[in-house]
């Protein structure tokens, strides 16, 4: 959407008379919303309920009083997918719930997610004018979900219009978020989609990474659902590249592939006692626990390791996902251990405090260097480095250094390695023709998001190597209107 048509729907007579209704120092003058959340106490003895409770109408209709309504939209340029949140948030405020979402679902076809999960605090809610006014920001992603929980809550979602059927089929590889963005806008141009998932259920990272303390399964399934009423077909255990090739795909006759199949193989730190039993990476503990429901009874029979003493190795919102899981999972202490400061911590500042709350010990300034097994071959401790700052990295990030001759040794008897994870090497081992970078990711072109295979597509960590679900999306959506472009041109 242009700035001329977004100062179009601004100068709306409603538009108006909304900010005519309260003067710029008063809605200033207003607190930013505090989110209703479970105690801590309660909160880690449930892996389903969710910690942030969301807003009241009350709530989200005063926090949407909040925003400026600005004539050059800052936020806007802050969102990947370019939802247009002041006419979003406006139609709170006037509380028309029901514009509100259908303003959303133009450009994002995963709101419930993207209001759970996005980090906003970098995205839109870090370039909101009133940061620059030294205000707190409007707190678009928690109005987000409210009016995507509203919709879903009230049992009437209605999927985004499409057009007539073109006659084209394509398909993407993984159900990710890139994936679903781009099935999502292609239904909306006329073509026949197909999604294809290596594991039994659908939804990729958002159902085996997230656990449901953050991201409820039923959430998940709620936007795939509006997906499959927009009329996108979705297969499961099909692996692309081993079930099937690149030309059966063709053979099956489809004219465009769309590659969104993660970033699924595990890094580790290759140091000694990696091997020994009880070490394991932080895919396989969420996946096993997250997906396959185990040791969380009700009939799941899947098995995972339990510890009384858990230590996890990272620092990122999968670090903070894995070690609050470990928590519920009975752990009597779970040890947090990061090589920076607190202050480089890259998760959300939302997930670390909710850690600190649930008791997570942070062991900041260290790294594991060794792990120690009994005699059966378990591990039993961890060796830690002790660092400290030096100078700031390519990223402007300090440098952590070990300091000479410090080291901590601490109790393990499960160890979560959550340092981060590579491109699945299927695809770009078997895709005969594409370009690869030296980290395992596909080389696309920037905006178009098109391979060195034209009739190929990728986005999400299989290009990034380890992103977020909003700029996952981002790269769906563009992907999807450059092959909708590249086809048409094909197909004429």
């Amino acid at each position: 959407m242009s700035l001329e048509e977004i100062k179009a729907l601004r100068n709306e007579p409603w538009r108006e008379q909304l900010r005519k209704s309260i003067s710029p120092k008063e809605r200033g003058a207003i607190e930013r919303v505090v989110m209703p959340e479970l105690t801590p106490e309660y909160r880690i003895t449930t892996f389903t309920e969710e910690v942030q409770q969301g807003l009241t109408r009350e709530q989200a209709v005063l926090e949407a009083k909040r925003c400026l309504d600005c004539a050059d939209p800052s936020c806007m340029k802050g969102c990947p997918v370019g939802i247009n949140i002041p006419t979003f948030i406006k139609n709170i405020e006037r509380e028309n719930f029901e514009e509100a979402i259908k303003t959303i679902k133009k450009t994002s076809s995963l709101p419930a997610v993207c209001g759970r999960v996005c980090p906003q605090e970098k995205q839109c809610e870090g370039v909101c004018i009133k940061v620059k006014m030294k205000q707190k920001p409007v707190a678009i992603g928690y109005l987000e979900r409210f009016a995507a929980d509203l919709e879903r809550e009230s049992g009437k979602m209605v999927a985004p219009e499409c057009a007539p059927k073109n006659g084209l089929k394509v398909c993407a590889v993984g159900s990710g978020p890139s994936s679903l963005a781009f099935a999502a806008d292609m239904a909306r141009f006329g073509y026949e989609v197909t999604v294809f998932e290596a594991l039994h259920d659908i939804g990729g990272v958002l159902k085996y990474g997230i656990p449901e303390f953050r991201l409820p399964n039923s959430v998940v399934e709620a936007e795939i659902n509006t997906l499959r009423e927009m009329g996108v077909n979705f297969v499961p255990d099909v692996i692309v590249g081993k079930t099937i090739s690149y030309d059966q795909i063709h053979e099956m006759g489809f004219d465009g592939i769309f590659v969104g199949s993660g970033a699924g193989l595990p890094r580790f730190m290759n140091i000694p006692g990696e091997n020994l039993i009880g070490v394991m990476s932080s895919n396989e503990y969420l996946t096993r626990i997250n997906l396959m429901g185990a040791g969380r009874g009700q009939g799941y029979d899947t098995p995972v390791l339990k510890g009384k003493n858990v230590v996890v190795c990272g620092g990122g919102n999968t670090a903070m996902d894995s070690a609050r899981t470990a928590k519920r999972m009975g752990a009597e202490k779970v040890t947090l251990v990061y090589r920076r400061s607190v202050n480089e911590l890259p998760a959300r500042a939302e997930e670390v405090h909710h850690a600190m709350e649930e008791g997570i010990d942070f062991h900041v300034l260290h790294n594991p260097i060794e792990y120690i097994g009994d005699e059966n071959g378990r591990v039993k401790e961890a060796v830690l480095q002790v660092m400290e700052l030096g100078e700031p990295d390519a990223s402007g990030r300090r440098s952590p250094v070990p300091v000479e001759g410090q080291t901590e040794t601490i109790p393990a008897d499960l160890v979560i390695v959550a340092i981060g994870v590579s491109p699945n090497p299927i695809i770009p081992s078997t895709f005969k023709g594409l370009e690869i970078s030296r980290r395992g990711t596909i080389v696309v072109g920037e905006e178009t998001m098109q391979s060195a295979v034209n009739d190929v597509f990728a986005g999400g960590d299989i290009v990034r190597g380890g992103a977020t679900v909003i700029l996952a999306m981002g790269d769906g959506r563009r992907a999807a209107a450059n092959m909708d472009e590249y086809l048409k041109g094909v197909n004429p």
